[in-house]
């Protein structure tokens, strides 16, 4: 892990400091202090593969990680554990989901900020069961980057895969959750109903421009408003696949990082809520330079700098 983490080195002063610099290297729980962000790796696509997407994202992991090492730290107590990668042994995704779930419960109950790189969106059942075993007893609210609903039933014989996770989530009770980017054009009509009877609220993704700005803040503030604790996840697919080739299933109509997108997405990032974020399905497989991997790397960094 440690070849990974590297940059260039400009001083030992924090003034110079860049993110490899901050990199604490072990899963020791007793080294975690309140307000440190705690990273794993999720190197898993074996919910892709169920569900019949382009594997590979379970080797995104460390090139993300790469990709965030030289950026700049602006925090004097910034500190980033990196606890390694959790993977997935003969195939078996629920094992793999739950030794997830129990690292990050432990982290959280730390009070630190968990982040995880996937690997594929079946990650997403993983990481919000880690927070509800954190705080068992509180509302857990989760924002969804993606142009897909993952609110599929499994299907028998194949089980759990990376287009289910709301599903499951749904099925141990009353799912608080705002959807953004949903394509209409990538979700069934049976998906859009399952949304509504789950009552999973949603931003469509030609609903993202700047001037409908007051109401996507709105829609993102009632969520977090009525919670006690706050999830993202983002799913790189509901990218335009000029900015992110590198994805399982890549959109040619996605939404860009622009000025609209960047103005919600750190209006998110600020609120105190927020305990936990995660990437998913970058795909170095089908990555051009790194592309999807660096922008996925800058978009945890945003949690970062704020």
């Amino acid at each position: 892990m440690d070849n990974i983490w590297q940059g260039r080195n400009d001083g030992d002063s924090p003034l110079h400091h860049r993110i490899f610099q901050r990199v604490e290297i072990s899963e020791n729980y007793e080294n975690i202090s309140p307000n440190n962000f705690v990273l794993h790796g999720f190197s898993v696509d074996e919910g892709v593969r169920r569900n019949k997407g382009r594997v590979g994202a379970a080797k995104a992991p460390d090139i993300i990680r790469r990709n965030m090492s030289n950026f700049p730290v602006v925090s004097p107590d910034f500190k980033l554990l990196d606890f390694g990668n959790v993977t997935c042994e003969d195939q078996n995704l629920e094992k793999a989901q739950e030794n997830l779930s129990d690292k990050v419960s432990k982290i959280l109950q730390k009070n630190a900020k968990s982040i995880v790189l996937g690997g594929g969106h079946e990650l997403t059942f993983a990481h919000y069961s880690g927070v509800k075993k954190a705080f068992p007893n509180q509302k857990i609210g989760i924002i969804n980057i993606d142009a897909h609903f993952d609110n599929r039933e499994p299907e028998n014989g194949v089980g759990a895969s990376s287009g289910t996770g709301f599903w499951q989530i749904a099925q141990d009770g009353e799912i608080h959750s705002l959807h953004i980017g949903i394509q209409r054009n990538s979700n069934t009509l049976k998906l859009f109903d399952t949304a509504h009877q789950f009552g999973m609220r949603y931003i469509l993704a030609d609903e993202i421009f700047y001037e409908n700005l007051p109401k996507i803040y709105q829609k993102i503030d009632e969520l977090i408003f009525s919670v006690d604790q706050l999830y993202l996840t983002i799913c790189m697919d509901v990218f335009n696949a000029a900015i992110a080739p590198g994805v399982s299933a890549t959109a040619y109509n996605g939404i860009f990082a622009d000025a609209t997108f960047l103005h919600f997405y750190r209006h998110i990032l600020k609120s105190e809520k927020l305990i936990a974020l995660d990437i998913a399905e970058v795909n170095p497989e089908f990555d051009i330079a790194e592309k999807t991997a660096r922008f996925a790397a800058s978009l945890v960094n945003e949690w970062f700098m704020i």
